[in-house]
């Protein structure tokens, strides 16, 4: 008995589809096969429906009540809020619930607003019109409709709705023409190809006749793999069985172009499509400065548990004698004696702990909050980082990370779209060593007033001006001849895109070029003006015009770039029945098979070589044998293509090369200068080739001419020689190939196949790494394995398309360009630019103002609330433990919400420390604050000692001063509200004028804010003390300020104590500015000596 059909059953509907490892078997049009087939066996796939957001309708509280809880403030101030609800404590529960509440909501609702519109995204993408083939109609329905099986048709210029496998094109050969932008990053335009079985469909009838099978892989992530085969049934016949692969899949996010319709069935549906597979969840991102904070958190609340301690053991020493524990003013309750003693030393515990809780204020996450979001505005309204060509300027998707900005230590980026703008243009030449510049060509535009080609010889032996004509020298003749022939352009009338038609000249239709190659295009279109290529008919007939001639040539065979053999060939018989091989490649793949020619190397650009051999008869039969064998075979069928290639381009003779440049986006290469200067490491991540990316790698400055590459791709390897070691400057190139085989765990016991540190430790050493040829998900990978390497540094990765999405989400700090290639990468990002160019402003201005402010800000805070709560900690030992607090209740609550909140928001929102010029003139500027320089431990340490030192200060000030002295003319003494009153006033200005001598940058609402909260501070006591409130049911404060003010001893004291507090600090800083002064107070000279000299 056969038992695995059985076994398959239990696999798929007991262990899950998604944990079955194996082959799906997929039912064109949801048609049983007929009866001498498999029984058919309905499987359950998942649907079309898109999903990017984080929350749903019903788990949005409790699960975004979770993620604000994991934070260990609002944990511990949820915890402070039940414990005033419990016991009685010296507060109200008011002060700790209010402030959490509002920072919970405010919180929620931010982030419920940011998954709204992660929804609304999603709807849109999922309720996109799809056209089905349904019982020989088209049939229009929605895209998360869409089941595996089902036969879609797509139209030019339309976008796949999920990953289908090509059943037939409008095309007589059965391809079609894509473009892979939003997933690999490449513009050109890919073929792909139906079986030959289902590409003469041509209706949907025919195409819903159709009885197949589809025996493919599970799902997986990459993108260029592809395993499957097709069974097709007719009659009761055995079924025809084809292999399909890479060139048959048609990727979701990819674009139909060139191409009138196609129909094709749909593999892979919603999540399991290989775009969604590399697409990463998005998580919370945390910031450096929010885990200093919860690491400061976690010292302070052991200061806060230390110092409750303290008190509980000394109280209860203080009332071991009978007399101290139940004196005769306040006798206990029955109750209270019969408490066991654990349960009030427990409760008294608390009771310190809910009075010395203001030492971390949760007002520091609400101003933390406000600033964050507040200053999220000042990059959108930044007109610098405006572009006028898009009409957009930066968006900011989250505010969670501004000062992340600050701190970025290697910068990932994609290529295509983002260092580039895709646009090649053919710069130069050489024939037979003599190098020609076009004249015809300016900026990529074939000028409408050339009637020629214009040649200037710049070679050494001198200049002379060449005009191509029947007159030009052989080779010369062949080269021109080869460009025209040996590529893939397509010729197309008019493409419409993005509501604006290409190929329209003076309102009449033109034709343009497509092809598989931005290169190959900027060649032919350069040949444009004299030189003529036009395919007719089958593609197999190209017509050549070379002024004042007409030739005609027979296209054979094309050998098809790829990236292991480098080149392109392609076999022509010419008029006169002469056959002709023509290549053209990288110069590392043609010199090794040239047996004559030369070549004067074009410097400094992207280089093609040009190369023909010419074939007799019999050769060209037996290489057109040769390769269609190849290509009709099922198995190996790549590899048999590969070593006929290998047999055929063999000893050809060298006619030049071309130089063309893909150009960069405007200030790209000034921008990746800054970075280097500042500090960073910039990686170049793209799918693209090696060639186009390590040329591109070069114009921008990331590789220079004094850089040493040290290349890793899956063939070049072997071939590398022993690097310099008085090279000081290297570079690194890898492909994705090789960097699986890195990232790969090792198997050995031993280690040796495990090279994550080895290369971790290269790249360390590297100023700049291309990694080319990755999958989106590889370029997630490099990110999380810098991230987890041992210095754990700040990630940013830049990109523009859907196949930078995933790196963007992996790392600390996403940024997408609103480019070309979609806004995927824009809508999932924590920030959106218009171009490369606006990230230096964004980190070297933006980030660095960001990260000094919100810097200030925490430990500014600490600061403060050591200076307001220390003291409190201290009068316990006044007052016999008792749990009495020094300040008023109206102090306490307005302290961080009133007195002294405004002042440092204000700060951290407008602060300059440095002019926007000098950062932007001095990326070098950077570094100071890079590795969260400012808060580390030994500045938190500085600011929380000068607290405790102040705290001392205000109260043993206010102590010995006036110990056993009348203040008043009639003799009245202090009490214990006056004393706590004189405290609390010179801390509210000791802290608020420790701010001002902080600010750099004044202007007039700094003044009006610091100026205006000490007037409110010193109103607020007049009104509080000097009025009797009815509903108030005890009035202590009643005129204890006034009479506090009417002593001169007081006022003295004050001004005394303010001094005295400021002044260590203002030692500190002129001495160390003096002795040993930073990059920025060296900077902030500079830029005061050329204010004053006038620059």
């Amino acid at each position: 008995m056969d038992f695995s059909r059985l076994r398959r059953i239990i696999t798929r509907y007991c262990v899950g589809e998604e944990n079955w490892v194996g082959n799906r078997t997929v039912h064109i049009g949801h048609k049983e096969p007929p009866s001498c087939a498999e029984a058919y066996m309905p499987q359950d796939y998942p649907d079309n429906r898109i999903v990017s957001s984080k929350y749903t309708f019903w788990n949005f509280i409790p699960k975004n009540l979770f993620e604000q809880f994991r934070r260990i403030a609002n944990f511990y101030f949820l915890v402070i809020f039940l414990i005033q609800l419990i016991i009685d404590t010296p507060t109200s529960p008011i002060t700790s619930g209010l402030p959490l509440f509002f920072v919970i909501t405010v919180t929620a609702i931010k982030q419920g607003y940011e998954d709204w519109l992660r929804h609304k995204a999603d709807c849109s993408l999922n309720e996109c019109p799809v056209d089905v083939v349904e019982q020989g109609k088209v049939v229009r329905t929605q895209s998360h409709k869409l089941r595996v099986g089902d036969i879609v048709m797509v139209r030019e210029d339309e976008t796949f709705p999920c990953d289908l496998i090509l059943l037939s094109s409008s095309r007589y050969d059965g391809t079609c023409f894509v473009t892979t932008t939003s997933l690999d990053g490449e513009s050109s335009h890919k073929t792909y190809y139906a079986v030959p079985d289902t590409m003469a469909f041509r209706t949907e009838q025919e195409v819903d006749s159709l009885h197949a099978t589809i025996e493919c892989e599970q799902p997986q992530p990459d993108l260029y793999k592809f395993v499957g085969r097709v069974d097709i049934y007719k009659d009761k016949q055995e079924p025809v069985v084809r292999t399909l692969g890479a060139e048959n899949l048609l990727l979701r996010g990819a674009t139909l172009k060139n191409t009138g319709h196609i129909y094709a069935v749909a593999v892979y549906t919603g999540m399991e499509t290989k775009m969604a597979l590399n697409y990463q969840s998005k998580s919370q991102k945390r910031s450096a400065v929010e885990k200093s904070m919860n690491a400061f958190l976690v010292v302070y609340l052991c200061i806060l548990i230390s110092k409750a301690l303290i008190n509980t053991v000394l109280k209860y020493a203080w009332q071991w004698s009978p007399d101290r524990d139940e004196p005769w003013y306040n006798h206990r309750t029955e109750i209270e004696r019969q408490r066991h003693m654990v349960i009030r030393a427990f409760t008294d515990f608390l009771a310190f702990m809910v009075l010395f809780n203001y030492i971390i204020p949760v007002s520091m996450y609400v101003t933390v909050e406000m600033q964050k979001f507040l200053g999220s505005y000042f990059i959108a309204w930044d007109e610098e980082m405006f572009d006028e060509e898009l009409g957009q300027g930066a968006q900011v998707n989250t505010s969670d990370l501004n000062e992340e900005l600050g701190q970025v230590e290697y910068v990932f980026t994609d290529k295509t779209g983002t260092l580039t703008e895709n646009n090649m243009e053919f710069i130069e030449c050489c024939v037979d060593g003599n190098v020609y510049i076009p004249h015809a060509i300016c900026n990529g535009q074939i000028l409408s007033a050339a009637s020629s080609i214009d040649m200037i010889d710049s070679s050494p032996g001198g200049y002379r001006r060449v005009i191509l004509c029947l007159r030009l020298q052989e080779y010369e003749d062949l080269f021109f001849r080869a460009l025209c022939l040996c590529h893939t352009v397509q010729v197309k009338e008019e493409e419409t895109v993005e509501s604006i038609k290409r190929g329209i000249h003076q309102g009449k239709s033109t034709s343009f070029y497509i092809s598989s190659s931005p290169d190959e295009v900027a060649l032919v279109e350069g040949m444009k003006r004299n030189i003529s290529a036009e395919t007719r008919g089958p593609a197999t007939d190209v017509t050549y015009t070379l002024t004042p001639s007409l030739l005609r040539f027979e296209l054979l065979h094309v050998l098809n770039f790829d990236s292991v053999r480098r080149r392109m060939s392609v076999i022509v018989r010419s008029s006169s029945g002469e056959y002709l091989l023509f290549c053209k490649g990288a110069d590392s793949s043609i010199f090794p098979r040239v047996v004559s020619g030369k070549v004067e190397q074009v410097k400094g650009l992207r280089t093609l070589c040009v190369a023909y051999r010419r074939l007799s008869e019999s050769e060209y039969l037996e290489a057109s044998h040769r390769l269609t064998e190849a290509k009709i075979a099922l198995q190996d069928r790549e590899q048999r293509l590969a070593q006929t290639y290998d047999i055929i381009e063999r000893e050809f003779v060298l006619l030049g090369a071309t130089a063309v440049e893909d150009r960069l986006q405007e200030k790209a290469a000034d921008t990746i200068e800054s970075l280097h200067k500042a500090g960073m490491k910039v990686w170049v991540l793209t799918g693209d080739k090696m060639e186009t990316a390590a040329a591109t790698c070069y114009a921008s400055k990331l590789f220079r001419r004094s850089t040493q590459i040290l290349e890793l791709t899956k063939k070049r390897t072997e071939e590398q020689s022993l690097l310099s070691v008085d090279c000081l400057d290297f570079g690194l190139i890898i492909d994705g190939a090789t960097l699986s085989g890195v990232l790969k765990p090792s198997q050995d016991s031993a280690g040796h196949g495990n090279y994550r540190e080895i290369f971790l430790e290269i790249c360390r050493n590297c100023s700049a790494v291309l990694c080319c040829r990755m999958a989106p998900l590889q370029k997630a990978q490099i990110v999380k394995l810098i991230k987890s390497s041992k210095e754990h540094p700040i990630t940013l990765a830049i990109g523009d398309g859907a196949n930078d999405v995933s790196m963007i989400l992996e790392a600390h700090v996403g940024i997408g360009i609103m480019g070309k290639e979609g806004r995927q990468a824009a809508r999932n990002s924590d920030y959106a630019i218009p171009k490369f160019k606006h990230l230096k402003k964004m980190l070297l201005v933006h980030g660095h103002y960001y990260y000094i402010r919100i810097a200030e800000l925490v430990q500014y805070f600490f600061y403060k609330n050591v200076c307001f709560i220390f003291p409190q900690f201290l009068y316990q030992f006044f007052c016999g433990f008792s749990q009495q607090p020094l300040y008023d209740t109206a102090y306490l609550t307005l302290y961080n919400i009133s007195f002294t909140s405004l002042p440092i928001l204000l700060y951290s929102l407008v602060e300059q420390h440095i002019t926007m010029e000098t950062l932007k003139r001095e990326p070098s500027l950077y570094r100071d604050i890079a590795k969260n320089a400012l808060l580390r431990w030994p500045a938190f340490l500085y600011w929380t000692c000068l607290g405790v030192f102040d705290a001392v200060i205000f109260f043993f000030g206010a102590y010995f001063l006036f110990d056993n002295t009348t203040f008043t003319s009639n003799g009245q003494m202090f009490g214990n509200w006056t004393f706590g009153t004189l405290v609390f006033t010179v801390l509210v200005f000791t802290v608020t004028l420790k701010l001002a001598l902080d600010t750099h940058h004044w202007t007039w609402i700094n003044h009006f804010v610091i100026w205006g909260s000490l007037l409110f501070y010193v109103i607020f006591s007049l009104l509080w003390g000097g009025i009797i409130w009815p509903f108030l049911n005890y009035q202590r404060m009643y005129y204890v300020f006034m009479q506090m003010l009417s002593s001169g001893p007081a006022w003295l004291s004050i001004i005394l104590l303010i001094t005295v507090s400021l002044l260590p600090d203002v030692i500190k800083k002129v001495l160390c500015r003096a002795v040993c002064p930073t990059a920025s107070e060296n900077a902030q000279v500079r830029s005061s000596h050329r204010r004053k000299v006038g620059f």
